[in-house]
């Protein structure tokens, strides 16, 4: 299995761990600490010797940042945690507040006081985030102070050794670009913005370029490193010594110079000395790098990683790639969906058995190298935490009258798949075919969107809220997030919500997951991973407009249909989609499953 059920938080070993990290405060001589999720490399996944974090609050979430003061501290999340981080911590000890209503910036400037001394790890935090503090704390009177010890570290006396698992190439076969040419590629990028090098420190950049993976992170494939990218010669590969096997060593050894992590800070100190031109993506990389690079001389010049962009917009070799993917996927989902209509009636089904039966059709494809994140498996209730984690105390059996969300994805070779479906356990309400009926009207209204050149995520993100805003609800999180290759299943720089500034382009990936959750009672969510497609004329028209084709290829279930409620072109949207699943994995079915799928995809009454 690829996923455990056993409960990590550690809610009750959260005020005594603060603490300690109060104690060396004062040691210190500090008035507080900064604790993000996240490791030197922002992954959102985080090997388990990063995992800081959940180690001093209990919090499990993917995404969160503590304060702690002397005599206060808090914990913040985005809407997606909100439940959850209210459950998972001493909430007497340490406050979890929802962002972006509030925030680490306002927090601070309400509670520290004129000559306060913040620490923080310079590694964990990037520039763009020290900087906005930096002038909060600056007007309080009040000073942010870079460390070099860790403070969690400090008092974490049984934290894990950092993983050192081998790298494998990435075949080209799956690729479909050769590292070489990436390359070249990105050094024309950077000479022509006027840049000698760039520092890389996104894992999933240096794996893209250099078309390799690993092992190191949970569900995502990455290699933990770093990498100088020069105009000139073979970039920089900072990396453990023992994770480059001699099958690695031999594909990449052309094309790039590898080099112990430890000579990092010195590489970056021959930049300065060469009053090197050095390119760094604020809103990512560390402040120590940029620390260090302008303490030794050189000229830091902001900027976006410069594989993100070429990363996202998936090559011909990628999209056929992910087309085979989601068919792969479609078939082990469905099979999936059939049992759990045949079984879960019964009440013997709970969360943890649908969704080691779900892990376990992927596997039986032979193709599944791991999961793409832990399987949201939320039943009832349990549906409304956005991101549920089902452990063996939360556990809950799937009941009649109830809903079911699961969320789930797998990284295969050939792609990187997400698909959330509800689904009805025997009747549903009128409430929650209405309250899933608005939902499927604004998952239509993405995919079935037409816009120009340059439009923005932000852009198209009201469509999808549209119809639960005229009934006056909404929900807290993106309508969709970008989806890597066989990498992270949370890609930038595009994505559907408030956020979205990146224009979205050709081959770029995205989910589409509109949602409703109403507290105590059920979650709705249904998502589909959509590709941007080309520009194309329409009848009539003027201009040629960008689209999306959805990749996934699951029903959605008609028994939490209003019908009544979806205007004809809707209905047509959903015939034609469910037509489109049943001619495309109905040859992957046989028997029961394949009798399932049939009824599943019959047009709307």
């Amino acid at each position: 299995m690829f996923q455990s059920f056993d409960e990590i938080s550690e809610a009750a070993r959260g005020t005594k761990r603060i603490a300690l990290l109060r104690a060396e405060l004062k040691r210190r001589k500090l008035k507080g600490f900064l604790v993000p999720h996240a490791d030197e490399h922002q992954n959102e996944y985080l090997p388990a010797s990063a995992a800081r974090l959940l180690w001093l609050t209990g919090f499990s979430g993917s995404a969160g940042f503590a304060i702690v003061l002397e005599a206060k501290a808090a914990l913040f999340v985005d809407g997606r945690y909100t439940l959850q981080a209210r459950k998972q911590v001493a909430v007497k000890t340490i406050e979890p507040l929802q962002i972006p209503e509030n925030t680490p910036g306002a927090w601070l400037k309400k509670h520290a006081k004129k000559g306060d001394r913040i620490g923080y790890d310079p590694m964990l935090h990037t520039i763009d985030a020290t900087e906005r503090l930096e002038k909060v704390l600056e007007a309080k009177g009040a000073s942010l102070v870079p460390l070099e010890t860790n403070l969690v570290d400090a008092v974490w006396k049984d934290r894990p050794e950092p993983p050192r698992t081998a790298v494998a190439p990435h075949s080209l076969a799956f690729a479909g670009v050769p590292a070489a040419r990436k390359i070249k590629d990105l050094q024309k990028t950077l000479k022509d913005a006027g840049c000698d090098a760039a520092v890389l420190t996104l894992p999933e950049s240096i794996a893209w370029m250099l078309n390799i993976r690993g092992h190191d992170v949970p569900h995502t494939p990455l290699p933990l490193s770093f990498a100088v990218l020069t105009t000139t010669g073979r970039p920089q590969l900072f990396i453990a010594p023992e994770k480059i096997s001699d099958n690695v060593r031999g594909v990449i050894r052309d094309i790039t110079e590898i080099r112990a992590q430890s000579e990092l800070k010195g590489a970056l100190e021959a930049l300065g000395k060469r009053k090197a031109r050095v390119r760094l993506d604020p809103q990512w990389a560390a402040r120590w790098f940029r620390d260090v690079l302008e303490g030794a001389g050189a000229s830091v010049l902001p900027g976006a990683d410069p594989c993100l962009l070429p990363k996202a917009k998936k090559n011909k070799t990628e999209i056929a790639g992910a087309r085979l993917a989601h068919a792969r996927d479609g078939a082990a989902v469905c099979r999936f969906l059939a049992w759990l209509d045949d079984q879960a009636p019964s009440g013997r089904v709970d969360e943890i058995k649908a969704a080691q039966r779900l892990e376990a059709l992927r596997a039986e494809t032979g193709e599944l190298k791991d999961l793409s994140f832990d399987t949201i498996s939320g039943a009832g209730p349990n549906g409304a935490i956005v991101h549920y984690r089902v452990n063996r105390a939360s556990n809950r059996k799937l009941k009649r009258g109830e809903l079911y969300l699961v969320d789930s994805g797998a990284q295969y070779l050939d792609g990187t798949t997400d698909i959330t479906r509800t689904v009805a356990i025997g009747k549903p309400t009128k409430e929650m075919k209405r309250h899933f009926t608005l939902v499927l009207k604004g998952h239509i209204a993405i995919a079935t969107a037409r816009f120009p050149k340059g439009t923005r995520g932000q852009d198209l993100d009201p469509l999808a809220r549209a119809p639960l805003w005229q009934a006056g609800l909404d929900f807290d999180h993106g309508t969709g997030h970008g989806v890597g290759s066989y990498l992270s299943v949370h890609e930038g720089p595009q994505r559907i919500s408030r956020l979205g500034g990146a224009a979205l382009e050709p081959g770029m990936i995205c989910s589409n997951e509109p949602g409703y959750y109403l507290e105590g009672q059920y979650g709705i969510r249904i998502e589909n991973l959509i590709l941007v497609s080309p520009p194309a004329k329409i009848r009539g028209g003027e201009r040629a407009m960008l689209g999306f084709e959805t990749l996934t290829l699951v029903p959605i279930d008609k028994r939490l249909i209003e019908t009544a409620m979806l205007q004809d072109d809707e209905r047509a949207w959903l015939d034609a989609y469910h037509a489109r699943v049943r001619a495309a994995i109905g040859p992957n079915l046989e028997g029961a499953e394949l009798a399932w799928l049939e009824a599943a995809t019959t047009e709307l009454g």
